[in-house]
């Protein structure tokens, strides 16, 4: 059984041809969008949408590629762009009404973010980022034995056929491992939902294989145009993170001050899935985001 928002209304919205979204909307006021990260779907705000729904709309879509969204094949590299894929929710929120919002997102959700922000700066009003870098800065600071750490990215930056077999071959293995190794309080978790993302990204692996490799080239790319261009994130950005910077030998603030000068950058004792193991810290951050 796929689990849904007990207090949302679903909709399947076309966002470009041959694609639809699933998105749940909750709650009326003004229009906050969640995006969800890897391995997980939409239910992974549960607990933000819950408060955030008392006084605002909530807009919790299921990226292009993954959970109950459409999952079209890999035509170019532009299929899996961060830039189309910031361009579907710019494109759901408009359908549903809103023209402005403002605009979360963990890991994979926060580089869709990321790009509609930069694309889109007279639509994104606020930027929340949670556990992620920018993706020119991701890739920048990963070298020598530390870059194990994010294994996981290079096997998809293969060309196609590479790493979808060998995933599909182990895909329960592949993707448990990643939601049991990077939580660091199981129980945020509940068994029910643990077997809802594995269940989700079994039945995605060519989808979520495309846009991790997009990651190591068409997104680079644009990231490096951006820089390039000076152009920065123009809107409030609050940005949370584990503190894995000292780990890895970066100065994640300096990082992200590059990108947004209008910067609130925090670390969080929470492992990857904060905004399932402390709610409470992502809510009232979005909160305090929403009043600058």
């Amino acid at each position: 059984m796929t689990l849904t928002l007990s207090q949302a209304e679903y909709h399947r919205i076309t966002v470009a041809e041959g694609v639809a979204l699933n998105v749940a909307v909750a709650g009326s006021g003004p229009a906050v969008v969640l995006l969800h990260g890897f391995p997980e779907t939409h239910v992974m705000w549960r607990h933000v949408v819950a408060n955030l729904a008392a006084d605002h709309t909530v807009i919790v879509p299921d990226l292009r590629g993954y959970g109950a969204s459409d999952k079209p094949a890999e035509k170019d590299e532009d299929t899996y762009s961060k830039r189309v894929m910031a361009a579907d929710i710019i494109e759901a929120a408009r359908v549903l009404g809103h023209e402005k919002f403002a605009l979360a997102g963990h890991d994979r959700g926060a580089l869709v973010a990321i790009r509609a922000a930069l694309d889109h700066p007279e639509v994104v009003t606020h930027l929340l980022s949670l556990d992620v870098l920018p993706t020119l800065d991701m890739w920048d600071i990963l070298r020598g034995v530390d870059a194990r750490v994010a294994w996981h990215l290079y096997l998809m930056a293969q060309p196609a056929g590479i790493a979808e077999p060998m995933i599909e071959a182990t895909a329960d293995t592949f993707f448990a491992s990643f939601i049991d190794g990077w939580v660091s309080t199981p129980e945020a978790i509940p068994e029910e939902y643990r077997a809802e993302y594995l269940r989700a990204s079994r039945g995605a692996v060519t989808s979520i294989v495309a846009d991790y490799r997009a990651s190591a080239g068409v997104d680079l790319r644009h990231d490096r145009e951006d820089r390039d261009a000076g152009r920065t994130l123009a809107m409030p950005v609050m940005v949370i993170q584990q503190d894995w910077g000292v780990q890895l030998g970066f100065d994640a603030r300096a990082l992200w001050g590059a990108w947004a000068k209008d910067l609130d950058h925090r670390t969080l004792a929470a492992g990857h899935f904060m905004a399932e193991e402390d709610p409470a810290a992502i809510i009232a951050a979005i909160r305090e985001l929403l009043g600058r």
